[in-house]
């Protein structure tokens, strides 16, 4: 396998996993508009504050899933780096309430998806420093 190929196999794998975690994240928000029962703890009862912040949710995935895919779509390495990190931060904090929810679902899945994220970013940022290198190097004559 050639760099270049190498190269457009690690994008392509960062684009599904990009591709993944913004979906998931955005079909979650939009359940929480629709049918929160499906992601509010037992035994709560669906309020009108809770719809704000099902509001809320989705105003800040929905616009990053876009994104994301815009980035994914225009095969851009450098914002999917960005956007992807971004997704993978928002993944880990909403573990983090999964943990005070004490809701082991909500703590497990997004880890696993903002772990397979950072990895996703971690492919991304090693062909960006083995194309620093490559520019850098001298050229043979």
């Amino acid at each position: 396998m050639t760099a270049a190929s190498a190269a457009k196999t690690r994008v392509r794998l960062a684009s599904a996993i990009t591709a993944l975690n913004v979906l998931v994240a955005s079909g979650f928000s939009i359940a929480g508009l629709f049918k929160p029962e499906y992601v509010l703890p037992a035994g709560s009862v669906q309020t009108d504050a809770s719809f704000i912040f099902a509001m809320y949710a989705a105003a800040r995935t929905l616009p990053l899933a876009l994104m994301a895919l815009v980035a994914i779509y225009q095969r851009s390495p450098s914002s999917l780096r960005i956007l992807g990190l971004l997704a993978g931060i928002v993944q880990f904090s909403d573990g983090a309430v999964g943990l005070y929810q004490h809701d082991v679902g909500k703590i497990i899945g997004p880890l696993v998806l903002g772990a397979l994220q950072m990895y996703a970013i971690w492919i991304l940022q090693k062909d960006s420093r083995t194309a620093g290198l490559a520019s850098s190097s001298p050229k043979a004559s």
